[in-house]
């Protein structure tokens, strides 16, 4: 079956930097929903446009295409008072960013009682190289399209 609007499409993939670096790889399948749903990447998505199970290929994102470029104003300096204690580098919370928009914000650095977050996405800035491969392809339920996801996804990348 071919990959085409309303289908749900199950991809392994790996993620490295322009370098080659791997940043990330699937633990397991995931299944999204395929035709301009906002499930996966735009780019992403044309490359699959038509494929069938056990096509791969590799799609270069720029950061425009991918998580964007950083914003350095999302790099914020909190009291170390302010936090739960147990606060450690590489800790994630929930904040509010100035736009009043929900962002997870990562802690970079602890300098004394100073402690540095910052509300990027790690891939921020990276020009980033998608590894696919489909494993399966299949016709999406009405439910699913009704709903814009695939049912039984375990969540989103982005």
């Amino acid at each position: 079956m071919q990959i085409t609007k309303d289908t749900v499409v199950t991809i392994s993939y790996q993620v490295a930097d322009a370098q080659g670096k791997l940043l990330e790889a699937s633990p397991e399948p995931m299944a999204y929903l395929h035709g301009g749903y906002g499930n996966t990447f735009e780019k992403i998505e044309a490359a699959l446009e038509g494929q069938q199970a056990g096509f791969a290929t590799t799609v270069v994102l720029e950061p425009s295409d991918a998580f964007g470029e950083r914003d350095e104003s999302l790099v914020q300096t909190i009291s170390k008072a302010d936090f739960p204690p147990g606060v450690k580098v590489g800790g994630t919370l929930r904040g509010v960013a100035d736009d009043g928009g929900e962002r997870i914000f990562t802690v970079v650095k602890i300098k004394g009682p100073q402690v540095i977050l910052d509300g990027n996405h790690p891939h921020a800035g990276k020009t980033l190289r998608f590894s696919l491969k489909v494993e399966g392809v299949q016709a999406a339920s009405a439910e699913e399209v009704a709903h814009g996801h695939a049912h039984g996804a375990h969540g989103h990348h982005h």
